[in-house]
């Protein structure tokens, strides 16, 4: 799945990552295994298209690209640092043709051409839970799903299956892999048109009040 020469390589973007304030505490392995896992939620080969909601460094999105080779991927991000290095370590692991970076927020990127398009929606430390899920809905078609990263010890009320239902998502699921935390949340029809809202206002008025 990833192999010992792309791992190395991953690592390598990393740690430059790293180096530009990227990515955080905690050993450059520690966050590859972390994005692995988000695949072994999704399900292994992965469902395409898929998009790196607040992507960063690429995690998990440009993780998950160099695991899958066949996966088509939108990494997006609104910040123009975070953007920048995407587009570097994009073309420095070989990757431009399958792997896109977008340099916006979600809110306006959901309604362009991406809009009910993805099958897959991925997102590691993106925001509140109902910014996360509202912004995601947007992107994600029927059937498609969306796997977050969720804090050790979960607070199931983080996830209201009555907040997600406005957004046209079906109940959550949580579980573990490889001792990380994850949310599993299917979109069960299209998200209503008036989601997202314009930019700024999920997180200014959440749809519902999960812990951050």
């Amino acid at each position: 799945m990833l192999s010992a020469s792309r791992r190395e390589a991953l690592a390598a973007v990393l740690e430059e990552a790293r180096r530009r304030g990227l990515v955080g505490p905690g050993p450059v392995e520690a966050h590859i295994e972390h994005s692995l896992a988000f695949g072994d939620v999704a399900g292994w080969p992965l469902r395409g298209p898929a998009l790196d909601l607040g992507s960063g460094a690429g995690l998990p999105g440009l993780v998950l690209a160099a695991a899958d080779r066949a996966s088509a991927w939108v990494l997006l991000d609104g910040r123009e640092k975070s953007a920048a290095f995407l587009d570097e370590a994009v073309e420095r692991l070989g990757m431009s043709k399958r792997v896109r970076v977008v340099g916006d927020r979600a809110e306006v990127a959901a309604r362009s051409e991406m809009r009910g398009q993805m099958a897959l929606v991925v997102a590691r430390g993106v925001g509140p839970p109902a910014v996360t899920a509202e912004c995601a809905a947007g992107f994600l078609t029927t059937g498609g799903v969306l796997v977050v990263s969720d804090p050790p010890d979960p607070d199931p009320s983080r996830w209201p299956g009555e907040g997600l239902a406005v957004l046209g998502m079906g109940p959550p699921e949580a579980t573990t892999r490889a001792g990380f935390h994850f949310v599993r949340i299917p979109q069960e029809r299209p998200a209503p048109e008036r989601f997202p809202r314009r930019t700024g206002q999920p997180a200014k008025r959440p749809l519902f009040r999960g812990f951050t």
